[in-house]
Order: C-alpha cells, then sequence, then structure tokens
C-alpha cells in the first residue's frame, strides 16, 4: 500500500530533504562538480529532446526525485500520480540515470562488482544519497532562480550557455557514482 501525498508534503519535500542533507552551499559547487555535471548534462539533453520539458517541469520533477529515494530510504511507497506529467517525469529520469542504482541498472552492477554498497541497508544507501541529494537541492535553487528571472526556459538557457559545449550533441544519459573516495563516470 503507498502513501498519498498530498500538496503540502510535496512542496515540502525539498525543504525536509535539506534539514537532513544540507545543500551544496555557495563556493562549494566545485567540489561537488562531476555529480553537478552528469545531472545538469542530463537535463540539459532532455530538455534538448523534449523542450516542453521545461525549468518549471524542473521544478516540479524535483520533488518527485526526492520522493523516489525517500522510497528506497524508508521503505515506504508514495503516491504521486496527482504531481506527475510526462513532461517532469522525463526531467526526474534524466536526474535519476545519474546516480540512482535502482533508476540505472549500469550503477547497480558497477556497485554491486565493486561490493562497496550494500543497498540493501538503508544506512549505506542514505550515506550513498547523501552527495546527489545535496546537488538535486542545489540544482533546485538555481533552477528557482534562473526561472524567476527569465521565465520558464531560464535555468535551462543559463545551462545551455554554461554547460552546452561540453555536454555536445549526444543522447546518451551520463552517470557519476562515488566508490571509496573515487568517482566512477561515465
Amino acid at each position: 500500500m503507498s502513501i498519498r501525498v498530498n500538496k503540502y508534503q510535496y512542496d515540502k519535500i525539498c525543504d525536509q530533504m535539506k534539514r537532513e542533507f544540507g545543500a551544496v552551499k555557495r563556493g562549494e559547487e566545485e567540489q561537488h562538480a562531476m555529480v553537478f555535471f552528469s545531472m545538469e548534462g542530463n537535463l540539459l539533453k532532455t530538455h534538448r529532446a523534449h523542450p516542453s520539458s521545461d525549468s518549471r517541469r524542473l521544478l516540479e520533477a524535483i520533488p518527485l526525485v526526492l520522493f523516489h529515494l525517500m522510497s528506497h530510504l524508508t521503505g515506504e511507497e508514495y503516491d504521486l500520480d496527482g504531481f506527475k506529467s510526462e513532461d517532469n517525469e522525463r526531467l526526474a529520469h534524466a536526474l535519476l540515470m545519474a546516480f540512482d542504482p535502482f533508476t540505472n541498472e549500469e550503477i547497480r552492477v558497477i556497485l554491486e562488482r565493486e561490493e562497496t554498497i550494500d543497498l540493501a541497508d538503508r544506512d549505506q544507501l542514505k550515506a550513498f544519497y547523501h552527495e546527489p541529494i545535496m546537488c538535486v537541492l542545489k540544482i533546485r535553487e538555481s533552477a528557482e532562480s534562473w526561472t524567476k528571472r527569465y521565465g520558464a526556459n531560464g535555468y535551462f538557457n543559463f545551462t545551455e550557455e554554461f554547460l552546452g559545449k561540453s555536454v555536445g550533441h549526444e543522447t546518451e544519459l551520463k552517470f557519476t557514482i562515488s566508490l571509496g573516495g573515487f568517482h566512477e563516470w561515465k
């Protein structure tokens, strides 16, 4: 049985996760560059392929991502059907493909091969998700800012200008995971 999420809970999940995990502080973004690059690159690729998955849809997608992660941390299932759309689900998937072993089979295989984390152990999973959650929350902060300033495509216009050449025109979604102090990127 899944827990039906109401609007208040949906709107508050970001604040709840920020209190629990923290967020990347201004000036500390470089320390998380590999994780950010995979996430933002995946988002940009998705937006390019589907322009209707815009900055506003990204702001809707982030709570979907956080509830997905929360379900693995708590063992609870959350009914988010009232908040999902094709446009925001695409962006949620793009973010999750950057780090989540329950979404990206390739990550799961690497983690199982390296035996660095027991995905059934919620404490280990919480530690594994710590950096990605902080980065997702920072992306939300950035998307809010750019969307308020420049409208529905504000965040993606900024990302295109900032990362567009580095991302190139490939469509494959990338990922970054931390394995015992080093990052694996593909």
